[in-house]
């Protein structure tokens, strides 16, 4: 399975952007990181096979939304009310069976930059 990840770019702080992720397969659970200068790469949302579980990192929730559409192999991220600090690479992932750690399939991963 084949990842690709679209829709960073450049916005104000307390803007919004809308990240979207393709995939080539049927994945399970799918989930966004994002990596900034100098620091590990963090998950930032996670979401499971059908929809119906989510999971965010405490530095965006209720500013973050992450969502899937099953029949398009597709995830999504909302983001709005963007800090400089969410300014990463944003990647998205899936893993390929249930109930593992571990994230099998990684997209080539999409800029975001907020400025102050």
């Amino acid at each position: 399975v084949q990842l690709q990840a679209s829709g960073g770019g450049l916005v104000q702080a307390g803007g919004s952007l809308r990240l979207s992720c393709a995939a080539s397969g049927r994945t399970f659970s799918m989930g966004w990181f994002r990596q900034a200068p100098g620091k590990e790469r963090e998950l930032v949302a996670a979401i499971s096979q059908s929809g119906g579980d989510t999971w965010y990192a405490e530095s965006v929730k209720g500013r973050f939304t992450i969502s899937r559409d099953v029949t398009r192999n597709a995830m999504f991220l909302q983001m709005n009310s963007l800090e400089p600090e969410d300014t990463a690479v944003y990647y998205c992932a899936a893993k390929n069976a249930a109930f593992v750690r571990t994230w099998d399939y990684w997209g080539q991963g999409t800029q975001v930059t907020v400025s102050s």
